[in-house]
């Protein structure tokens, strides 16, 4: 018997089982009690998309439905050469295990899935994501920072849009074996754990650990400590927050590197790049995560941004581009990575979010817009349309012979500091635009401001990534240009009969393919694209916060309960 409304319909429990079966793929239960009372604005996320925008005669939907189209290419091409490996060989129609051999290429592909809608995909892959053990060999070890960022975070992701109970019971099996990587005399994580024995190693250099892999893990653990209210999720990543809060750091110049027994810097390099790019990202983005409730988290992220926007944002001498780079010892490198294309979509973000000074929000918004349009030239300046890897800036040359030290640089080495730049600007009368913010024509063939180091183009996602994110924060539709530019690049020169190919250089048309395809190229780079390119806002950012893998995870509140039971004043 069901009881449906007021009235009372009397049907045969058979019936109703095989009803409830046959509607379960098509079935989205309610969302979580969080949102309820949260403020909404468009149609709710966890519900399919209105087909009216989808199927309509609009420009904007035709280009997101030719990246959903490239997507199911990557994704049919990997189930049938690849799975249940981590990614596909798109050139040799082989398969490689890179990351423990469970399949990251799917576990990073759920939840574009649900954002694109493709439900028969997404169901089809719940009896393989049922059957994942993560075991290991007993001489085989997980990435810690990897196995964070792409299986867990998939996997809360994919459970906070779809409420599959399977996707939750599986991230806390893998958060739970992978706990062994904080039995360290600091707290500070191990490089890599054998999920079965619980033994773990030492990674780039032994006693170290990075400062992206110390602090990328805080979003997925504390999003899954408030799902199932397990104490040593919490604890173990925010002790590391404690120790960065701490440090004995001047400024907000925490290093690239730290030792692992004595959680001290290991090194002197500051930078957005490689080594620290996503922890930057996850000091604003926890504070975002929860409400804005954690203080520390907020206060650590302005610290590290005032520093970067004093230290390693630098414009070149002909174009005036603005860009960032690293300094060791406070002297810059000007290498300028593709890595570091994700902070323009970061401090749009926290322009928009965070309760800063007028003067802060426009530097913030400034900045942000100046490297976007970089990362976004760089594109257009090469024969390809694609990017390069990394690149060496020139650097604004200095005449002069004062001595460099560390507690006195000279101006041989703030030579081009953007700040000194505007400071200048702003001093004879703020003519134009900011510096470093003025739009130029792309230099295919003639001289640019660079040096290609790394002339490869890997599939990566962190410049429309700031594309989607500058879009969504100003509505300024030329970012979405300027990521359908790039879209047509990516399916001119690295597509494959069977997925996509990163290429080795960007200086020729058509480009030189490399056989292999990033788990990210699904999770992110097409997940953004189809994003910017979408009229609605599939996943509002006042809702949602991305994990540093695109997966996005939903705002919640701690709980009375909660805050008791984790210490959160």
């Amino acid at each position: 018997m069901v009881l449906l409304g007021r009235v009372r319909f009397i049907i045969p429990s058979f019936l109703v089982v095989t009803l409830l079966f046959m509607a379960w793929p098509y079935f989205t239960p309610p969302p979580p009690k969080d949102f309820d009372e949260r403020p909404f604005r468009g149609w709710h996320p966890h519900s399919p998309p209105p087909k009216s925008w989808l199927q309509s005669d609009g420009i904007w939907a035709k280009r997101a439905s030719q990246v959903k189209d490239a997507f199911l290419h990557a994704y049919r091409g990997y189930r049938e050469y690849a799975l249940p490996h981590d990614e596909l060989l798109p050139l040799s129609s082989q398969s490689v295990d890179n990351f423990n051999g469970w399949g990251v290429t799917l576990v990073d592909s759920l939840d574009t899935m649900l954002i694109m809608g493709l439900y028969d995909e997404f169901y089809d892959s719940m009896s393989v994501i049922s059957n994942m053990s993560f075991a290991l060999k007993n001489d085989s070890y997980a990435p810690f920072f990897e196995t964070v960022i792409r299986y867990l975070g998939g996997l809360l992701s994919a459970h906070a849009l779809s409420h599959e109970p399977v996707l939750l019971a599986k991230a806390d099996d893998l958060g739970r074996m992978l706990l062994p990587v904080f039995n360290t005399s600091s707290g500070l994580p191990m490089y890599a754990v054998n999920t079965i024995t619980g033994e773990t190693r030492s990674g780039w250099a032994s006693g170290t650990v990075l400062w992206a892999e110390a602090l990328s893990c805080q979003l997925e653990y504390k999003y899954l400590a408030h799902l199932t209210g397990r104490r040593e999720y919490f604890d173990n990543v925010e002790k590391i927050m404690d120790i960065m809060r701490d440090a004995n750091i001047e400024e907000g110049l925490f290093p690239t590197k730290w030792r692992l027994t004595t959680a001290i810097p290991y090194n002197s390099q500051f930078s957005v790049g490689a080594f620290a790019d996503s922890a930057h990202e996850y000091l604003l983005k926890q504070w975002l995560l929860t409400s804005g409730s954690e203080a520390k988290a907020k206060d650590l992220y302005l610290r590290v941004v005032n520093s970067i926007l004093k230290h390693l944002l630098y414009v070149s001498p002909n174009r005036n581009l603005l860009y960032v780079t690293d300094v060791d010892h406070g002297v810059p490198s000007h290498t300028f990575e593709h890595l570091s294309c994700f902070l323009p979509g970061l401090l749009t973000l926290g322009a928009h979010t965070l309760p800063l000074s007028p003067r802060d929000r426009q530097l913030h918004s400034w900045a942000a817009q100046g490297l976007a349009y970089t990362c976004w030239l760089i594109y257009a300046d090469h024969p390809s349309g694609l990017a390069p890897d990394e690149v060496v800036m020139n650097a604004v040359p200095y005449a002069g012979n004062t001595s460099y030290t560390v507690d006195n640089p000279s101006h041989e080495y703030t030579a081009g500091v953007w700040l000194e730049h505007v400071k200048e600007w702003e001093n004879h009368g703020s003519p134009g635009v900011p510096p470093g913010l003025e739009e130029i024509s792309p230099a295919v063939s003639g001289p640019r401001d660079y040096l290609a180091r790394k002339p490869g183009y890997l599939l990566r996602p962190e410049a429309v990534e700031s594309f989607y994110l500058m879009w969504r924060t100003t509505g300024d539709e030329k970012w979405r240009e300027r990521g359908w530019a790039v879209f047509e690049a990516i399916q001119k020169e690295t597509k494959t009969p069977i997925g996509y190919a990163s290429v080795s250089t960007v200086e020729q048309s058509p480009s030189p393919q490399l056989d292999e395809m990033p788990s990210f190229f699904m999770a992110e780079t097409l997940k953004y694209l189809y994003l910017l390119f979408n009229d609605e806002e599939i996943i509002p950012l006042d809702r949602w916060v991305f994990n540093t893998e695109a997966h996005p995870l939903p705002i919640f509140e701690w709980t009375p309960w909660e805050k008791k039971q984790y210490g959160i004043k």
